[in-house]
């Protein structure tokens, strides 16, 4: 919960809640304690100016009337705002991209959309937002782990959340249903390093799926190289890859163009 200080009165502007109702019940709690508070200050300046008590009420009324308002605003939107950004340990996490419904992802790993939305605590199922985690749990709690038999890396994302390589890891496992199996050596740079070593195909040429791996230096990678993964490919030969750790907000999923040369590879099973 935030203060702030007026004239020595502390006045509550906003708080964070887990629900929509919640939210606007303590707005209206806060915005009528706030209320008292303001009259009971404005009193205490203005007493000796001889000012009515009437047009201190109306002033103070206008005021908590803003506030509310902005409460309320941010009430609405706090069920976006905290919308999951990690999964328990051991349980698939799919991050949302541009053109997923739930129903799609229910289907991909064959898990209930009653149980998927309830999981992960989604009020209205058609309304899910890029960059959104949605945690894959099936029945009785337990992951349900998708083409586990083709995975030669392990059942999970080893790499940290937010991460260029946690990204790329977790996408190319939502669309092959594999994981990288590389865990150790595995800067965004080494990548194909590691894949060669692992029998990965390593290209120069893009394919839809694949994951592109940017040296140091190149295209406006950092020190530690970049990984992402191709979502389309332009007609001049340049893709559309999806990334994490890319611009000012690395924890979101951005689209950024990427043009095949030196420095850039493409890698596959």
């Amino acid at each position: 919960m935030e203060e702030k200080k007026l004239a020595g009165v502390a006045i509550v502007v906003g708080c964070k809640l887990s629900s929509k109702g919640k939210v606007i019940l303590q707005i209206h709690q806060q915005a009528w304690k706030n209320y008292r508070l303001l009259l009971r200050w404005w009193k205490a300046k203005n007493f000796q100016r001889n000012i009515p008590v009437r047009v201190m009420q109306r002033c103070c009324i206008v005021v908590m009337l803003i506030l509310l308002v902005l409460g309320i605003c941010a009430g609405f939107n706090s069920e976006k705002a905290e919308a999951r950004t990690f999964c328990p340990r051991g349980v698939i996490s799919h991050v949302v991209v541009h053109g997923d419904t739930l129903s799609k992802i229910s289907a991909r790993y064959g898990v209930s959309l009653r149980l998927l939305a309830s999981e992960n605590h989604i009020v209205n199922a058609n309304l899910i937002y890029s960059g959104q985690v949605i945690c894959i749990v099936g029945v009785n709690g337990y992951v349900r782990q998708v083409n586990k038999q083709h995975s030669p890396g392990g059942v999970r994302n080893f790499f940290p959340f937010g991460a260029c390589t946690w990204w790329a890891d977790q996408r190319f496992f939502q669309l092959h249903g594999v994981f990288v199996p590389w865990k150790t050596g595995a800067s965004a740079w080494q990548w194909v390093e590691r894949a060669y070593q692992f029998g990965w195909r390593v290209s120069s040429n893009p394919s839809p799926g694949a994951i592109v791996v940017l040296q140091p230096w190149i295209e406006g990678a950092y020190g530690m190289g970049h990984v992402a993964v191709v979502e389309r490919i332009l007609k001049n030969g340049h893709v559309i890859a999806s990334n994490m750790s890319w611009g000012r907000n690395p924890w979101r999923v951005t689209y950024v163009q990427f043009a095949p040369g030196p420095g850039v590879r493409f890698i596959s099973q």
